[in-house]
């Protein structure tokens, strides 16, 4: 069950961030698009989210492991 449990945790995790990464950039390039001038503070504020976003499934990852190996 709580291999299950595990899997189902990692998954989610990674589908949402997959998703929300998808929004982010997605919006980035529509920004750009619409003020070139600013494609290089768009950019790094891009990155900056994509990595805040990106740390949300490493944390499910390593709840899973916990799971798994600890209870």
């Amino acid at each position: 069950m709580k291999t299950i449990g595990a899997g189902i945790a990692a998954g989610l995790a990674a589908l949402a961030a997959s998703y929300g990464n998808g929004h982010v950039i997605a919006k980035t390039i529509e920004s750009m698009a619409r003020q070139p001038e600013l494609s290089g503070q768009l950019r790094g504020t891009m990155f900056l989210g994509v990595g805040l976003i990106e740390a949300v499934p490493i944390i499910s990852i390593v709840i899973s492991f916990l799971i798994l190996f600890l209870f």
